[in-house]
């Protein structure tokens, strides 16, 4: 990692707890999100989803809305709020955000892998950051006829496929930092 790294932790929220999502995949990525908190020593950014649909568990002012308690250690440079996948269509213009601090590279982590993770990822990429997203340290939930394990894998394929990704571990970034 160099100096000029963010670290961009994306709706790791309680909701995310609920058994409305269905079955979900990969129960250490809280385990693996507090191991890169705690090795972690540039630009922090936690972002949070605030759903405008009526009734659903991320809406703002619920519980649900709340970040998990693996990120209560956090001092973050930025907290926003986002209605949509990506997290540079949030509350703050994210990416002028990271430029006026001279930061070229993002590390990614949170939940979910395919939706916000990986759309947040391709738009980094798409607006030239070096993206690494760290695999380990998301969750997706069972979709349609798709298991989240093949839904985890399908983002994989896609962003490094597409170039707009390089997908880690945990540990690489752990032994990188």
């Amino acid at each position: 990692m160099t100096d000029h790294t963010a670290l961009v932790l994306i709706d790791v929220q309680r909701a995310f707890d609920d058994p409305v999502w269905g079955k979900r995949n990969n129960p250490d990525a809280e385990a693996n999100i507090a191991r890169l908190l705690d090795a972690w020593t540039g630009p922090l950014v936690l972002v949070r989803h605030d759903s405008t649909k009526p009734g659903s568990p991320l809406r703002p002012g619920g519980d649900g809305n709340r970040f998990k308690p693996e990120l209560d250690r956090a001092v973050p440079d930025l907290v926003f709020g986002k209605s949509v996948n990506s997290a540079f269509h949030g509350e703050v213009d994210l990416d002028a955000w990271l430029k006026g601090r001279g930061v070229t590279d993002l590390v990614l982590a949170g939940i979910q892998t395919n939706m916000c993770v990986e759309t947040t990822a391709r738009v980094g990429g798409n607006l030239g950051y070096r993206v690494r997203v760290v695999l380990d340290a998301t969750f997706t939930f069972d979709l349609e006829d798709l298991t989240a394990d093949q839904l985890a894998h399908a983002t994989a394929a896609n962003l490094r496929g597409g170039g707009f990704a390089e997908v880690v571990t945990t540990d690489d970034v752990v032994r990188s930092t």
